[in-house]
Parts: C-alpha cells; structure tokens; sequence
C-alpha cells in the first residue's frame, strides 16, 4: 500500500508503514512531516458534508426520506448542485424547504437588485467572516448571471454605489446596534449613487442572511464540495495561508487530536438527566409563581452583563483575513465587541415591545420589499416552533422552554431585551460548554472547532444539534434586520 500527496510543487510517494514510523502527514493540507520524538500522528480528515459529523452517522441519524429527497432534486434543478449546506439542513426538511424558498426569492426572484448586485453582496458579506465556502458559491452565481469579472480583483473595483455599503456591512455583521439613521441617509442620498429605499431593503436581507449562513456554515463544519470543474477534487478552503501542521509541536499536539477524536461522555448521561429535571423544576415554578416585572428587568441585566465573560478571553486577539477574501473587506480589524463593555454604567438595551419583529419589522419590510416579510417570517416561525418532542432518547419532552432560552440568549448578546421573558431561565438551562459554542457561532463563527461542538450535550443527537446551529442562525439574522429597519424607521419618522 502507498501513500501518495502533494504538497506545493513537490509529490512525495512514500511506504505507509515507513511513514508510520518516521513520519506524519498534515491532515489539513497533506503535507509530509518527520515526526518529532513523542509527537502523534492524527488521524485522517473527515470527508462528507461536514467535518463535525461522521458521513454515516448522518444517514442513520436523520434518513432520507421522500420529502426530502424531492427538495434536494428541486434545489438541484434550480442550481445544478447540491451542496452541502442544502444536505445538512436536510435533517429537517420542513425548515430547509422554508429556508430554500426564501432564498430563492432574494436571489432569483424578481427584485429591486440588479442579480449580479445580489451575488456581489453576498461575497461581501461571508468576507466578514472569511467564509470562503460562501464566497467561492457566490463568485461562481455572480459569474453565471453575468457579472463582471474585474469586480472580482476587489473592492477597488466595483461600483461606488456597493462601496458605499461597506460601513454597514462591517456593522451588521459585527454590531448591529450601532446602525443609526445617519447611516441610512447617508446612503439614501449620496447624488447619482444613491439607493432607493427598496433596494436598500433588498440589501439589508441579503446581507444579514448571509451573516447568519456564514455561522451555520462554521458552526455546522460545513466542508467545501466536490469541484464538478475539476474532475471530482476537492476545491481547497481558502480561508487562510496559515495550517494546522506550521503550529504541531509535542505542546500543543494532544488539542489536534482531542479536535478529531470524540469527547468521552462518562458524565453526559447524568447532564442530560440533570437538564430535563431542571426543564421539569422552571415549569413548575412558573405555573406556582411569575416573576415581576422588575425582577425580569434585573435577571435581564445580570445575563447581560455575564455574557461578556463568556469566551471573551479567547478573542482578545483580532483575527485579520490574510486570503484572498480580505480583498471583498473593508477594514478588516473591525468585529464582535461586546455591546456591555465592562464599566458602563449605561448599557444600551434594544427593548423588543419598542420595536418587534411581528408588530413593525415584518410590516415596513413586506411593504419595502413585496413578500419577503412573510416569507422570513415563516421561517423564523418554523425553526421556532421546530420539535420532535425528543431529546436524545427520551420521548414525548416538551422542549419549548429550551428553544427559547436559546433564541433569547443570542439577542440578549445583541442587547435586545422581551420584557416578557425571565432570563433567569438562561443560566438554568444554557450549560456554560453551551454558552460558549452560541457566542462563537453567533459572533465569531470563524473561530469554531470540533472540540466547541463535541463540548456540549453529548448525549443529543446531531440533528438535534444541527437544529440549535438554525436557531442561531436565524436568530442572529433577526436581530440585525431589528437593528436595520428601526433604523429605516427612524430615518422615515
């Protein structure tokens, strides 16, 4: 048996039981390594839709059943692939059938963006998170509806009417609640490059839909596909220069393998017993007894408040693009701060009954951009609502109070506040493994790993924890659109 790679211009055969011995193979970029006396070799890398789940253990976790099958043949047809994002989501078609038809909509469907716009915003806003997966997709769609070519050399080079989206680009993705009304004159009216409200609108969606794509992508370990030009490779990520293998020491060795091995689950039995009872404990409490008002609004502040310590101390650093995705990124140092900054005596809080999705969101972007507020709303309604009653092996479970808890922590992360909600429930049902795998796929998706997904609710199934990466994602896409019509909203009042 021989073992056969390539790495820069050199290919190197070698003996596999030689290379067993002596040396270790890179498994990001097949690179040929001697071993350092007590290094380990790790094992290969996952192949499939995603690195996080094994290819077999998403047939048996989910099959494809006829619905599903049909779906996937629908969005073949429409696109002449299948990706792998589309089979992931697959494990629950009743919500990858809403998300498919929404998407099609803003990218296909008549609109007020020219198509090659809507591809070029899309590159633009999965460069925020250097998500490569999402910018080689979009830089094949801009090319196949006509799109020019000199666009693709840069920022430089596109229209100063798609430049003038960068500063809302960069915070939409990044902090939100910074948009104000001065951002949306500025663009409104800017002579001959000006945006209609309409498209403005049309804009905003894509751009904060393909936000929250990016952290579903990263949090769901989506691999890239195979290149239908390239005689069935796999097109390499270009997310960065940097590999694992330029950082393998003996220090840090045992963090490379513990990120391909699955984590030991002595404990995970008795954590998922420990969470269903403390489900069973809140709804209890709450038909004895509801917190005021006031209580809430403390509850509220505190998880605020805490939220800062979760993962912060692991992003201290900035993370610049160093690809070729820095070219669609204007500046690149800016990202997720925590709108609580430590200190501040004057936290800024979204209020929801102010300003909610169902009451005004919906209506002035249905009224913007013709049926796009009810096709985002049933999907956010879809995912919401989404249960099999299950969790892991129990049956006939309520699951509410935890989807919930869910969906609010990540716009409690983006300073939005339900007056009628008890965040109290948070900290009971959100195990801290938990918390910090929500704030890195919600703020910083480019920084996920195997190790944070393995690291949380060990006993669930993966389609259950595929259904938490779409509650983030659609979660974190309605708290930028809040943050972005309020702020149309105010510019029209």
């Amino acid at each position: 048996m021989f073992i056969s790679t390539t790495c820069k211009e050199n290919r190197i055969t070698m003996n596999s039981e030689k290379l067993s011995t002596d040396y270790m193979i890179c498994i990001n970029c097949q690179k040929v390594l001697r071993k350092e006396k007590g290094a380990r070799i790790p094992p290969p890398p996952i192949t499939g839709p995603t690195a996080f789940i094994p290819e077999k253990e998403i047939a048996q976790d989910n099959p494809v059943d006829g619905h599903t099958n049909l779906l996937f043949l629908e969005e073949y047809s429409t696109t002449g692939r299948l990706d792998n994002t589309t089979q992931i989501m697959g494990l629950h078609p009743q919500y990858l059938e809403s998300f498919l038809r929404t998407q099609y909509y803003i990218l296909r469907m008549d609109g007020p963006l020219p198509f090659e716009y809507r591809h070029y915003l899309a590159i633009m806003a999965a460069a925020r998170h250097q998500c490569s997966y999402l910018v080689n997709t979009h830089i094949n769609e801009f090319l196949q509806v006509g799109g020019d070519g000199e666009w693709l050399n840069g920022l430089a080079y596109i229209p100063q009417k798609l430049k003038n989206l960068n500063e809302v680009n960069k915070i939409l993705a990044h902090r939100p609640w910074l948009i104000t009304k001065e951002h949306i004159k500025k663009l409104l009216k800017t002579g001959e490059n000006s945006w209609s409200l309409a498209e403005l609108v049309h804009a905003m969606v894509l751009l904060a839909h393909y936000h929250a794509l990016a952290s579903f992508v990263f949090g769901s370990g989506i691999n890239p596909e195979i290149d239908q030009d390239s005689s069935h490779s796999f097109r390499a990520p270009a997310v960065s220069n940097f590999c694992v293998c330029n950082g393998i020491n003996e220090s840090n060795m045992e963090d490379v393998i513990f990120m391909y091995s699955s984590p030991g689950t002595s404990d995970s039995v008795s954590e998922l017993e420990a969470l269903m009872e403390r489900m069973k404990r809140l709804q209890e409490e709450k038909e004895e007894e509801e917190a005021s008002q006031e209580e809430m609004a403390t509850r509220f502040e505190k998880e605020k408040k805490e939220s800062l310590l979760v993962a912060t101390g692991a992003f201290e650093d900035e993370l610049i693009p160093t690809s070729y995705t820095s070219r669609y990124v204007d500046d690149p140092s800016f990202g997720y701060k925590d709108f609580a900054r430590r200190g501040d005596d004057h936290l800024p809080t979204f209020r929801a009954q102010d300003y909610s999705w169902e009451d005004h969101g919906f209506s002035l972007v249905n009224r913007l951009y013709s049926d796009i507020g009810q096709l985002l709303d049933e999907k956010f309604r879809m995912v919401r609502n989404l249960t099999y009653n299950t969790m892991a092996i129990h049956e006939d479970v309520d699951t509410t109070t935890l989807r919930r808890a869910i969906w609010n922590y990540v716009h409690c992360m983006f300073g939005i506040r339900y007056d009628d909600y008890d965040y109290g429930e948070v900290n009971q049902l959100l195990e801290r493994s938990l918390k910090v795998y929500i704030k890195t796929v919600t703020c910083y998706p480019e920084r996920i790993t195997k190790r944070m997904y393995d690291s949380y609710w060990r006993q669930f199934k993966h389609s259950e924890k595929i259904h938490v990466n779409l509650l983030l994602m659609e979660a974190r896409m309605q708290a930028e659109l809040l943050y972005a019509l309020r702020a149309i909203t105010h510019y029209m009042t």
